[in-house]
């Protein structure tokens, strides 16, 4: 949700080194009822093929379910799949080829799948749930409905225009280029460490520096600050450094700024200076090119043992002085908004040792006007969304040049997005009582216990891990806790944990922007959403082929990731410790050599043919693989206890081949050509087709 354009939990990013488990992305919160139009196709696909003289009658002759649930399963997977593909060419094609012929991308999308749709039935719910008027609300309740108010008003954030922004721009010392005053006694008065400073602090926003709190690699039990790269304007350096595509969205970028600058300085009732302005812009992406420049690829940040460098605050200072930049001062700056003093021995992690050794350079290329042009620009840039009209439309040409969208979405659904992700507890228990099977959370755990016990089975059958580090996995599998849909306390009247999250927050209806800048981050609970606890994933009353070939790899998917090349780091208790016996750790570099090369074999036509990264994509590609290989493994020890399952009608295929036709459909899905070159950078998982295919081969 939120900005992001990518796949829900599985499918999430992160700027910061991975830690694996999920978010939330950040999407949904219960299980929604199949839509009727869904039910119809099926009767016509089942009808049609009745004509055929198929039988659907449970009888002596023939094993075939013919529930409800059946029925619609059935004709969810036929209409889905290409049958006259031979699955052994092309599996992505045999069971999605039906999908992608029935589904066109919507112009407010770069993607659209089976991730897409779940989200947008949820989304429907959550509108719904939010504009319920209730008197007898609880706290944590009204103040969601009335963010969300603010959000929908669309008339006063109109009449309020520019207003909010120009009051923003003051309160982080104003922005050169639409300002006559910024000379140079201001120049002399700006400070690097005290503007940055700011911007973590009061709006959340890290640029040039990503500072954050967080628990310590290496003693989970402990909360450190940290220091890492930060993120860019645009989704990675390639943008900056690359020409192609890329240009055309750089070009785009740079009008963009231009725009808001014009509209600024017209609203401040400045001349117009063409020139001034696009020296000005110029000079921002050109600073944050070299940015981008001196930030690491994805490629040299996956081993977090390399990345991980613990100081002091007096050695950061004597290590990286960044053109006399003052590193207390910055970081004292930011810790005095929740009354934390640091002292010069104050432990820290830096991450990002190379970009701090090439920031130097950076900062003594450019001025002080440059660099105050550039940071009161990162933040109003992510503030366009929740603008007047005008601001939205000079953003549209950038927008199609860098995912090919030519409309904006639905006013309601920003708005739920934003909720959502802010208040993702809040929302989630109106969801939940709205929706939400108690009786799904009890049937998801009893299949993550059954994927935990398949892994361990697993763990026996590898020749390459030696007894020592196979006893070290199999305390980390079964150490694995869940969380599935919603944490209790969000349905318990009487418990103020839920209301409590909230009290620092006050909203209005008629500030939405001031509400924005309240609202901090909701700080990230990682759970199996309820939201995918339905059909393809899951269903209380389908085959349970379909469940571990849908839920049950997601399950497998993320215990798995507990064991990647990311996770492998970590002990059972989340402490960065090197449990494994060096001839053990060998064997997995050699595996993940293997599966490196194999997926970096593969050329995406649609992102202009470029390869996919088997080093960025390794951890996903490990859990991918390891996640339906669990799952299967499962579900075949179920199939020995409780017996082989009953056909669905009008598929001739076994519980074993549904298994992994369902698997193979929960990745169908299309995108555009933008979307394709913006995440074969940027995302650590490989594209759908290749994330099902090979799976599905690495399991035989």
């Amino acid at each position: 949700m939120g900005k992001s354009e990518s796949q829900m939990d599985i499918m999430e990013k992160s700027t910061k080194p991975r830690k694996h488990h999920w978010t939330v992305v950040e999407i949904g919160l219960s299980v929604i009822v199949l839509l009727m139009s869904c039910a119809l196709a099926g009767l016509i696909v089942l009808y049609t093929s009745a004509l055929r003289g198929l039988k659907y009658r449970l009888n002596a002759d023939s094993n075939v379910c013919t529930t409800p649930q059946c029925v619609t399963a059935a004709a969810r997977l036929l209409q889905n799949m290409d049958p006259s593909v031979e699955p052994c060419q092309n599996f992505y094609q045999y069971a999605c080829g039906g999908w992608i012929e029935r589904h066109v991308i919507p112009e407010t999308s770069s993607l659209h799948s089976v991730f897409n749709i779940l989200r947008d039935e949820l989304e429907i719910v959550l509108k719904g749930v939010l504009e319920m008027e209730k008197n007898d609300d609880r706290e944590a309740f009204k103040k969601a409905k009335t963010l969300y108010s603010s959000c929908m008003n669309e008339i006063l954030i109109e009449q309020r225009d520019s207003q909010p922004l120009l009051r923003l721009i003051d309160s982080i010392g104003d922005w050169p280029v639409a300002s006559e005053i910024w000379n140079g006694t201001s120049e002399q008065a700006w400070s690097l460490e005290d503007t940055l400073a700011v911007l973590n602090a009061r709006y959340n926003k890290k640029a040039v520096l990503e500072m954050f709190v967080w628990p310590d690699d290496r003693d989970s039990s402990r909360y450190i600050i940290h220091v890492d790269q930060p993120v860019l304007g645009m989704p990675s350096r390639d943008y900056y450094l690359s020409d192609g595509n890329y240009k055309k969205v750089r070009e785009a970028y740079l009008e963009f700024m231009v725009s808001i600058a014009r509209i600024a300085r017209e609203d401040k009732n400045l001349t117009q200076d063409e020139e001034r302005v696009w020296e000005d812009m110029t000079q921002v992406l050109e600073l944050e090119t070299d940015i981008a420049n001196a930030t690491s690829p994805a490629e040299e940040r996956n081993d977090i043992t390399v990345l991980y460098n613990k100081m002091t605050l007096r050695e950061v200072q004597q290590t990286f002085n960044l053109n006399g930049f003052n590193w207390t001062r910055y970081i004292q700056g930011i810790m005095s908004s929740v009354s934390v003093t640091v002292q010069v021995d104050e432990p820290i992690v830096v991450y990002c040792s190379p970009y701090l050794e090439k920031l130097n350079d950076v900062l003594s290329k450019h001025s002080h006007r440059t660099l105050q042009n550039y940071l009161a620009w990162m933040l109003i840039m992510e503030r366009v969304s929740s603008m007047s009209r005008r601001f939205k439309d000079v953003r549209a040409h950038y927008r199609k040049a860098l995912h090919g969208t030519t409309v904006e979405e639905a006013r309601w659904r920003d708005c739920v997005r934003y909720v959502q992700g802010n208040m993702e507890n809040a929302v989630g228990a109106l969801y939940v009582r709205e929706t939400f099977s108690g009786n799904s959370k009890r049937m998801v755990r009893e299949l993550i216990k059954k994927i935990q016990e398949a892994y361990v089975e697993t763990l026996e059958e590898l020749s390459w891990m030696d007894e020592q580090s196979k006893e070290k996995a199999r305390e980390k599998a079964m150490a694995i806790s869940e969380q599935i849909g919603y944490p209790d306390h969000i349905l318990e009247e009487e418990n103020k944990k839920l209301d409590e999250e909230y009290t620092h927050l006050n909203f209005s209806e008629e500030n939405y922007f001031e509400n924005i800048l309240e609202n901090l981050a909701a700080s990230a609970q990682k759970v199996f959403p309820a939201g995918i606890l339905q059909p393809p994933f899951f269903s209380e009353k389908q085959l349970q082929a379909l469940n571990f070939g849908g839920i049950g790899m997601v399950i497998g998917h993320e215990i798995t990731h507990g064991f990647d090349d990311h996770g492998r780091n970590f002990d059972k208790d989340g402490n960065m410790y090197n449990w494994w016996s060096n001839y053990s750790a060998e064997r997995f570099e050699d595996q993940s050599k293997c599966m490196v090369e194999q997926y970096g074999k593969f050329s995406w036509k649609l992102a202009g043919g470029q390869n996919v990264s088997g080093i960025t994509t390794l951890g996903e590609n490990i859990a991918d693989n390891g996640g339906v290989r669990q799952a299967y493994k499962a579900y075949m020890k179920w199939v020995e206890r409780e017996g082989e399952e009953a056909r669905l009608p009008g598929l001739d295929m076994d519980h074993k081949q549904l298994f992994f036709l369902n698997f193979a459909q929960v990745w169908c899905g299309a995108c555009r050509p933008e979307y394709a070159i913006q995440s074969i950078k940027t995302d650590p998982h490989s594209p759908l087709e290749y994330r099902q295919e090979l799976s599905a081969r690495f399991v035989n």
